[in-house]
Formats: C-alpha cells, sequence, structure tokens
C-alpha cells in the first residue's frame, strides 16, 4: 500500500468495523425495540440467559464494558423488573446480578432474533462462521495485547 492510501478511509480496518457494527445493530432495533430493550440490555441479558447470575465485575469483563457504563444500565433493567442485584454479604463491594423470571421469559422472544438477522444480511451460514471466527480471533489478539500493555 503506498503512502498515500495509508490514512484514506476505506482503508482503515477499525472504521469499517466501527460502521458495520452500526449497521449490525441498527438492524437489532426493531426486534429489540418490541421486546422493550436496548442493544447493550439485550447483550447483558445473553450472558445471563446462559449463567443466570454473575458480579457486575464478571458482565464487564465479558461484554468489554466498564462498571460506569454498566451500573446504570443494569439499575434500569432492574427497574424494569428484568435483572435482580444484590451486594455481596462477604465483600461489600461485589454486586451480584441475577436474571429474573421475567427477564427469563423474554429469551423466548429472542430465539427468532439471529437468525432473522443472518437472512437479513444476506451472509451465508458458512460466511457468517467464518466472519464469526476472525472477529473473535482478532479481538482476543488484541486484548491481550492490550492486557500485555496494562
Amino acid at each position: 500500500m503506498e503512502k498515500n492510501d495509508v490514512l484514506k478511509l476505506e482503508n482503515q480496518l477499525c472504521f469499517s468495523i466501527y460502521a458495520c457494527s452500526r449497521e449490525i445493530t441498527r438492524l437489532y432495533r426493531p426486534y429489540l425495540e418490541e421486546m422493550g430493550l436496548t442493544y447493550p440490555q439485550y447483550l447483558v441479558l445473553l450472558v445471563l440467559w446462559e449463567k443466570q447470575r454473575g458480579t457486575v465485575k464478571e458482565l464487564g469483563e465479558e461484554l468489554f464494558l466498564d462498571s460506569g457504563t454498566l451500573t446504570p444500565m443494569l439499575k434500569r433493567m432492574e427497574a424494569n423488573g428484568l435483572v435482580r442485584r444484590e451486594r455481596c454479604t462477604e465483600d461489600e463491594r461485589k454486586v451480584y446480578v441475577a436474571i429474573t423470571e421475567q427477564g427469563a421469559a423474554l429469551k423466548e422472544q429472542a430465539y427468532c432474533i439471529p437468525e432473522t438477522l443472518m437472512s437479513e444480511s444476506g451472509v451465508s451460514q458458512t460466511e457468517f462462521a467464518d466472519l464469526l471466527r476472525q472477529c473473535q480471533k482478532l479481538l482476543q489478539t488484541i486484548h491481550h495485547q492490550n492486557e500485555k500493555g496494562d
């Protein structure tokens, strides 16, 4: 790549990933609005549907969100009856988050979302699986490098 091309927007991986993420999130919006969720709230529920319960710190690590972003969102989700927050009795600094029956019930509504969005995206299952693997590998590599730098 020539020096003049290095700083072209079309050659920036970060921009392609950012723009693609925004477009994918936009595809989710009508389905999530029907469920009364934002995209980040949906991500929290994905984790809790799988694990039922975890600490705010564990959720933050899994979702790559800091507690300053996660805590207000969890408070809203608790006010909406989707999760329950409990302070740990042995260590007051730890806060556990558990899914409620109401939050668990949304899982049934969510089953159609991934398949519907894959068909709307025009990407085949094979292409989807390849993209997912590549993105996961890139995320792991970058995250690992960032941890070494901290």
